[in-house]
This record gives C-alpha cells, sequence and structure tokens, in this order.
C-alpha cells in the first residue's frame, strides 16, 4: 500500500479533524473525518493488485560503449477500466538511463510502451533484476506496489576507436595483396602466387625463364603475404595497466589496439587470438581465421575488469608456449615498469627460438607535456625533473627488450593501434613470421 500525490493532503486534513473533535469543533467534523477515512479505504480497495498488471522489459542484447540505445517497457492492463500505473526499474548509473522511473495511464484492455534512451559510459555485464509497480486507485488518492522480478542482460562491448584506421590498414594491404610495385618494394611476400606477362616497372629478378621460354615473351613470378600465421595478443590485466591516461585506464587503450590487430590480420587471412592475464590467465581466444574472430575476442574482452594485483607473466608466457608450438607473432599489451623487464628479460631467448615477441605500451601524453614544458614554478620544476626522468628510464627498458630481440611499439593513446597494426603489417611485408 501506497500514497499518491494528493493524498497526503488528504490524510493530513482527516487527522486535523479527527484531533480536533474532541476539543468541541462539533459532530459534523468527526463525520467529515470519517468520510475522508472511507474514501481512502475505499479508493485502496478499488486498486488493482500489481501482480495483475503485465510489465514486460526490453532490453538490447548488446551494446557499444559510448553507443546511444533503447530501453522499453511495456504495460499492460487487464482491467475494464483504465489504470495509472509507476514503475522504477533498477538500472546501474553508469547506463546513464534518460529515466529509471515512469508514470503511464494505461486504457482499458490495452497496452501501451515506454521508451527510455541508455548511454552506457563503462562497459561490462549489466543484469538488472527488480522492477517496482505501484497501480493508484480510480481516485488516485492511494495505491498499491509490489517488486516484480524481471531479469535481464545487457553487454556494453568495448568501442573500437581505431576502426577507421583499421579500414585504412585494410586498402593498404590489399595494395600488397594485388602487387603493386609500391608493396613490393618492402619484400611482398614469399608466398607464390600467379605468374603474368612483365611489365616495365616489374623487377628483372623476378622473371620466371622457364615460362618465358614457353610462351616466346617475359613472364615474371608475383607473390603474395603468406596466410595462416599466427597473431596472438597477450592482454595485460594487472594494477599498471589499472592507471588513468587521460581519464581512461590503460587497458581500455590496449584493448582498442587488440581489436584493430584483430580486425586487420583476419582481414588478412592470418589467424588472431587473445591471452588475457594478471595474476592468472583469465581468457584465452585460440588462433582462428574468418570475420567471426574479432567477435569472439571482443566477446572475451567486455566484461574484462583491471585486476589490483601483480602480473605474473611467467605464467602468461608458459600458458601461451604450451599451448602454442607453432611459430607466431606474440604481442603484449602492457606497462614499462622494472617487473615487467625482470621478469621478461630472462625468458626472451627461449620465446625467440620459436616466437617473434613485440611489446606495446600506452605512453602518457600528459608526462611527455610536463618534460617539455618550461616550469612557471617550483611545483612545476620538479613535475618536469620527474617527468624527464621516468621517459628517460622508459627508453632504457625499451633499448633492452630490443636489444634481446623484441620489437617494442610505444605510442600515445589514439596511436597505440596503428602503431601495433603497422608493426605488424611490416614484419608480414618482410616475411618475418
Amino acid at each position: 500500500m501506497a500514497l499518491t500525490g494528493r493524498a497526503p493532503l488528504v490524510v493530513v486534513g482527516a487527522a486535523l479533524l479527527l484531533l480536533a473533535w474532541p476539543f468541541g469543533t462539533g459532530l459534523g467534523a468527526a463525520v467529515l473525518a470519517v468520510l475522508v477515512v472511507a474514501v481512502l479505504v475505499v479508493d485502496l480497495a478499488l486498486a488493482p493488485r500489481p501482480e495483475r498488471v503485465g510489465v514486460a522489459r526490453s532490453l538490447p542484447a548488446v551494446v557499444g560503449l559510448g553507443t546511444p540505445a533503447t530501453l522499453s517497457w511495456t504495460v499492460h492492463n487487464p482491467c475494464d477500466r483504465p489504470l495509472v500505473v509507476r514503475i522504477a526499474d533498477e538500472l546501474a548509473p553508469s547506463l546513464c538511463a534518460s529515466a529509471r522511473r515512469a508514470r503511464v495511464r494505461v486504457p482499458a484492455g490495452r497496452s501501451v510502451t515506454l521508451r527510455v534512451g541508455l548511454a552506457p559510459t563503462r562497459r561490462g555485464r549489466f543484469v538488472p533484476g527488480e522492477l517496482v509497480v505501484r497501480v493508484e486507485g480510480p481516485l488516485g488518492l492511494m495505491a498499491r506496489q509490489a517488486r516484480r522480478h524481471l531479469p535481464g542482460e545487457l553487454r556494453v562491448y568495448p568501442s573500437f576507436g581505431s576502426r577507421r584506421q583499421a579500414d585504412l590498414r585494410i586498402e593498404r594491404a590489399r595494395i600488397l595483396e594485388v602487387g603493386l610495385r609500391s608493396a613490393r618494394a618492402k619484400g611482398g611476400g614469399t608466398e607464390f602466387d600467379q605468374l603474368r606477362e612483365y611489365g616495365v616497372d616489374d623487377d628483372s629478378r623476378r622473371i620466371d625463364w622457364a615460362a618465358t621460354a614457353r610462351s616466346d615473351r617475359p613472364i615474371v613470378r608475383t607473390y603474395r603475404a603468406e596466410r595462416n600465421q599466427r597473431v596472438i595478443c597477450l592482454l595485460d590485466n594487472g594494477r599498471t595497466m589499472a592507471g588513468q591516461v587521460e581519464g581512461v585506464a590503460r587497458v581500455e587503450h590496449a584493448i582498442d589496439a587488440v581489436m584493430m590487430l584483430t580486425s586487420v590480420a583476419e582481414r588478412m587471412g592470418d589467424m588472431p587470438g587473445l591471452v588475457a592475464f594478471d595474476h592468472v590467465v583469465r581468457a584465452v581466444v585460440p588462433p582462428r581465421s574468418g570475420h567471426a574472430q574479432l567477435a569472439s575476442v571482443t566477446e572475451a574482452l567486455y566484461d574484462l575488469v583491471p585486476q589490483l594485483s601483480q602480473s605474473d607473466y611467467r605464467g602468461a608466457f608458459t600458458e601461451v608456449l604450451a599451448r602454442f608450438q607453432r611459430r607466431a607473432m606474440l604481442c603484449l599489451l602492457t606497462e614499462l615498469d622494472e617487473a615487467l623487464v625482470d621478469t621478461l628479460l630472462p625468458s626472451l631467448p627461449v620465446i625467440a627460438r620459436t616466437h617473434l615477441l613485440v611489446v606495446a605500451t600506452v605512453r602518457d601524453p600528459a608526462v611527455v607535456r610536463w618534460a617539455s614544458e618550461v616550469p612557471a614554478d617550483i611545483e612545476a620544476t620538479y613535475r618536469g625533473a620527474a617527468a624527464v626522468s621516468a621517459l628517460a628510464r622508459r627508453r632504457e627498458l625499451g633499448a633492452l627488450l630490443q636489444a634481446r630481440g623484441a620489437v617494442v611499439v610505444d605510442d600515445v593513446p589514439g596511436r597505440i593501434g596503428p602503431a601495433l597494426t603497422d608493426a605488424y603489417l611490416s614484419v608480414k611485408a618482410a616475411g618475418r613470421l
């Protein structure tokens, strides 16, 4: 039972009349108060039970982070008179719903659908469970209220901010595939594609003399980049990736880079995969070819939450070496720090025997700015000195990894995905896989 917006004034008036009656206000006041209370009781009695009112919630299955979406409530009135129904839904604040409560008048025997806009600001899995339904009486003075269990699920996938950059890389890769000289000059791949007639811009070293003798005209061999190669992303989900860069956790920038590399690699005919880890391995997506692989990787990433624990790099590489013995390009997305180097450097010779390692890290543009700006006060001086020291140590750690055979990609948010993908395309064009 609940009071509606108009009922409190009526109840207060009735209470004052009942209190004033013993002090001589007369029998009329008492009768009036009794009538008011009777009206409230009748209004409550005529209000249908909330369980009789049909309420359904409709949620989209998947929404992209920052992408507008719509949630709808459908209210059905089974009675032979109009009803005023209020509903309040259990929605997470990060869904940024335009409304969590609504009041609707439903005609007799009809259904009404209400729509609410969503603009999620956090990726993950959301499971709204309860919805409160309040049905007003015919006079609008009293209402019945009850909780309804309406389980639902909404998955908010990470945003793919580098999608446009991925499309540009695919177009560049297609130039490589058709065998244009501008792409072949970088290597052009080593897998034989076809024979065709010699052109003025062709390299004479590619002439197939046996085919030339058979056809009485110059014939050249064309090559394409190898396919079905493995590209495995190792995503660090530990405490260093929980630190924020430009207001967003490092892992969010790394996830965008993983999605871009996966998209380009699968469309190049290779087999991308994923291993996400912190102190334990959180998710494994075996390398496969095909357009469904990006969806599989996204599904494994969308509810990944950074753990405030030290990442076990040795355990992650042990998992990779045990699962994937065929040569692959291993792309480790992490943060350059002492723990990484101390753990990774002893293992690099073993990894380099079979795999090519690429270490991709997100550089904080604020630190770069502090290191280059002229200090205006003592605080800025200390901050600038710390930034210069941090960047110098970062370069030293990157040089140590490169000296052991790793490829290091260190760039700012928004460019880390394209830089990592360019490194993959360069490795592929040079035939290093």
